[in-house]
């Protein structure tokens, strides 16, 4: 699932790329407005809603679910941060691998995603941050360099690291 932002003078933005167990919505805890983002879900999904007054009730208690969400909500902070430094101190070739490897769940333990769904290289660009021409450059780099496949999804290989490393 990718989240989206879109402000009134400027394209959206995707802010965040979720996975298994993850929430979003959650702003709406601190008071902000229905639908700050738009959620697209990038393979079959199922979405739970929580109402906000139960969360709320849920927090209040102090139990161990209380304390996984707030403990989600940390990471998250954590995850803003090191995306905004990652948007400023990292290329865009460095960007688009991170994201190929997070799709992939090569960027964390557990099982890797053999196959993840092909993306078009403009929803790639978004979530990079850059334009369709680079990341298609790019993607042909990765592919002449055996990081990646093409042949009916998208495989992605663990030496996709090294684009990490050579920068």
């Amino acid at each position: 699932m990718r989240l989206s932002t879109k402000t009134n003078q400027q394209p959206s933005a995707v802010t965040a790329i979720l996975g298994v167990g993850d929430f979003f919505g959650e702003l709406c805890l601190a008071g902000y407005p229905l639908r700050m983002s738009t959620a697209v879900a990038l393979t079959a999904s199922s979405i739970r809603t929580i109402q906000k007054k139960q969360m709320l009730q849920m927090l209040r208690k102090k139990n161990k679910a209380s304390n996984s969400m707030v403990a989600y909500l940390l990471s998250s902070v954590q995850k803003y941060m090191d995306h905004v430094s990652e948007l400023l101190t990292s290329s865009a070739e460095q960007r688009l691998a991170r994201v190929l490897l997070r799709l992939a769940h090569l960027d964390k333990k557990g099982p890797a995603v053999v196959e993840i769904p092909v993306l078009s290289h403009q929803v790639l660009a978004e979530m990079v941050g850059t334009t369709r021409p680079r990341v298609n450059l790019f993607m042909n780099r990765f592919r002449k360099k055996g990081y990646i496949d093409y042949d009916g999804g998208l495989e992605v290989r663990e030496s996709l690291r090294k684009v990490l490393r050579n920068h």
